[in-house]
């Protein structure tokens, strides 16, 4: 999983329009294609933002002069995208992919080349398609995780997963514990993001740590 790229996923024939699209325009593409949002480039194909529905119902519930548009100039999509764009590279993997949609709330990322060029689009429904693996199995390989590889006795961090989301809660004896349970729990196929609520008692990361009592935040 950790080695799928968002190249193997995203599709590269995508709708789009540019900053000038009348809102309305924009609604029949949404309709038309059966999609929940478009990206919108600029000339020279960059991707300059994003019209998601919301986006578009927000306007309908406001009012097309909400946003400044002088009376009788129909609002563009330039004026009601939400940008700048929250996009990815075609060699980022699936999973970093998924983590970024599930930190910025988002549906959909358009996949940009190095000049943010518009090459291709990545959902939340393709990358799901990839996490397939049951939230009872990546429940019991984080817990593998934490006591045959870090020696953490059992009991001392709960795991809860739901749908690919691993939140760990508790506390383990060493700082240095902490962030290698982090990097290897976000390496086990299926986990989408990761929230740590864990504390240490000593810190063994600092040269200088004091006595290296008392808990640690992650």
């Amino acid at each position: 999983m950790n080695h799928i790229k968002v190249a193997d996923l995203m599709t590269d024939e995508v709708v789009s329009v540019p900053p000038g699209t009348a809102v309305k325009e924009v609604a029949k593409t949404l309709a038309q294609h059966d999609i929940s949002g478009v990206p919108v480039l600029d000339d020279e194909d960059r991707v300059v933002g994003v019209v998601s529905q919301t986006d578009v119902l927000t306007l309908a519930r406001s009012g097309p002069h909400a946003r400044g548009t002088p009376q009788g100039v129909p609002p563009t999509a330039g004026e009601i995208m939400s940008a700048p764009a929250v996009t990815v590279r075609a060699e980022e993997t699936a999973a970093d992919a998924a983590r970024l949609m599930i930190r910025r709330g988002v549906e959909r990322l358009p996949v940009v080349d190095v000049e943010d060029r518009l090459v291709g689009i990545v959902t939340r429904r393709d990358l799901l398609r990839m996490f397939l693996r049951p939230d009872a199995e990546i429940r019991r390989r984080v817990e593998d995780i934490l006591t045959d590889v870090l020696d953490v006795p059992a009991g001392d961090v709960d795991v809860h997963v739901v749908d690919g989301i691993v939140t760990l809660n508790g506390r383990v004896h060493r700082r240095s514990q902490l962030r290698s349970l982090l990097g290897l729990v976000e390496r086990v196929e299926g986990v989408v993001a990761v929230a740590p609520r864990v504390t240490a008692h000593a810190d063994d990361t600092a040269a200088t740590a004091g006595d290296g009592r008392g808990a640690l935040p992650w």
